[in-house]
């Protein structure tokens, strides 16, 4: 899903970006297309991409083994000095097959292991992920202050979440006044280690302070970008007001406050490519969208093993987690079947909720199928077969599956929260439930079968739903000006 057909070789292809351009370092630990665990992946290769109209971006990631076995050896373009217990590293850079480029931190003893970029095949956080993020925001820091690739310094630095903002403070114990911006995805993920690592990750002691990255006793990368930042950004309107508040705050929801009530924190909301509008897809023939949904629908239900149904196919796509809502879904799951609908699920988490899961489809078989893991091509079939998507998530700093299922004809029942509130409009391409409990996605499942009931009142809900607007245009030059107002 997204842009992993876009991987090239190690040759520079032309830029796309006119020489006058804002330069602008886009850092991120994640990105689809070498290697994603979610939304995240997704943002980092769709935004550059988008705002290469608008200025001169690449992209900072780790040389993780999953780069490294796209590309080989890849070329060398500058040394970066370690600092404390954080090693001294090169910097590649290899370019896609459309122009963007990628600078790598090649330092093979923190990356090139097996694993996701956060934790081993166990899914047990590597215990020197301190080391690992550290390096990397330190690799941005340097890159900001004229020690990454001769002729290239950025004007700003574009941070996402905790594995990289600690790149701020490091630019401001340094003295650059290089400006930077921190994409808070979720703030839930805090990067959290003990303070005795002050040493090791080079961070000076007077910086662990309120006022800086300590946090409840521990070191907080996520705070270090909070506080050092110029300015905070997060990805919907709804969250960005969210965590402002002690129930989405996580904690810092006065430091938050505090950057809103400055005008340093701003919501922009994320987009999805081209690729989720369907007429694109089946572009060689006439788009029929009722027999396109009923085609994928029998596709879903053979592989899921269900029966052949007239009735509704929900879908669950998602991390099976507490925060998404999952034991919510589990307490619906009887109500769908009993009315006659069908569930498919596809996601991995918490052990508790994929046993649940389990359990659920060996009670209700031929109505309900489930899949532990994740394939991004069966995903993008339980979105376009589907009629209901489920998304009960207790806060949602954003969301994309609640955009691909609207896109693709399926119509979400989500919790109105973050972006899924921002994104989903109650009764005309999706169902909105107040109170993330039992009785309030119950309540909305019913309205939701009374919907698939009235046939052409679903067909309404659907053109609609398929006729909405997600693309990062305007997403695109809202963070093109905030670059600009800092400086």
């Amino acid at each position: 899903m997204g842009q992993a057909d876009h991987i090239a070789g190690d040759a520079d292809s032309p830029e796309s970006t006119p020489a006058y351009s804002r330069r602008v370092l886009f850092v991120t630990s994640e990105i689809t297309d070498y290697v994603q665990t979610g939304g995240l992946g997704e943002v980092s290769a769709a935004l550059p991409r988008a705002l290469r109209r608008l200025c001169d971006v690449r992209v900072l990631i780790p040389g993780y083994r999953q780069v490294l076995e796209k590309h080989g050896p890849i070329p060398v373009v500058a040394r970066l000095e370690g600092v404390g217990d954080v090693p001294a590293c090169n910097l590649g850079r290899v370019t896609t097959s459309d122009g963007l480029a990628v600078y790598v931190v090649l330092a093979p003893e923190l990356y090139d292991r097996p694993g996701n970029p956060y934790a081993d095949p166990s899914g047990q956080d590597w215990p020197d992920n301190d080391i690992r993020f550290a390096r990397l925001s330190l690799a941005a820091a340097d890159i900001a202050s004229g020690r990454g690739e001769e002729g290239w310094t950025p004007d700003n630095l574009h941070l996402n979440d905790w594995p990289t903002a600690l790149a701020s403070g490091y630019l401001s114990w340094r003295g650059v006044r290089t400006p930077s911006l921190l994409t808070i995805h979720n703030l839930a993920y805090q990067g959290k280690f003990d303070p005795h690592r002050l040493g090791a990750l080079g961070i000076p002691d007077s910086a662990f302070d309120i006022n800086g990255i300590e946090f409840f006793g521990q070191i907080s990368f996520l705070k270090a970008g909070v506080f050092y930042a110029s300015h905070l950004t997060t990805v919907s309107s709804t969250y960005a007001r969210e965590i402002t508040s002690p129930e989405f705050g996580c904690g810092m929801h006065g430091l938050l406050e505090q950057r809103a009530q400055e005008g340093r924190l701003t919501g922009i909301l994320n987009g999805i490519d081209e690729t989720w509008d369907p007429r694109h897809a089946d572009a060689d023939a006439p788009f029929d969208p009722v027999r396109w949904k009923d085609r994928h629908a029998d596709y879903v239900r053979g592989a899921f093993g269900l029966a052949l149904s007239r009735g509704p196919l929900f879908a669950i796509v998602s991390r099976l987690v507490h925060q998404k809502g999952v034991d919510l879904a589990l307490d619906v799951a009887e109500t769908i079947v009993q009315n006659g609908g069908q569930l498919v699920v596809t996601g991995k988490g918490e052990a508790h909720f994929e046993d649940h899961m389990r359990d659920l489809a060996r009670r209700y078989r031929g109505s309900v199928g489930v899949r532990i893991g994740f394939d991004g091509e069966e995903a993008r079939a339980m979105f376009a077969g589907s009629d209901f998507l489920l998304m009960p998530s207790r806060f949602e700093p954003c969301g994309l599956s609640q955009m691909y299922a609207q896109k693709f004809g399926s119509l979400p029942i989500a919790h109105k929260t973050g972006g899924l509130a921002d994104t989903i409009e109650d009764g005309r391409t999706g169902f909105l439930f107040g109170a993330p409990t039992s009785g309030g996605l119950k309540s909305a499942v019913r309205r939701a079968f009374d919907t698939f009931g009235a046939d052409h009142r679903l067909r309404e809900m659907r053109r609609a739903a398929m006729s909405m607007r997600f693309d990062w245009t305007d997403s695109a030059a809202r963070y093109t000006e905030l670059y600009r107002q800092a400086g």
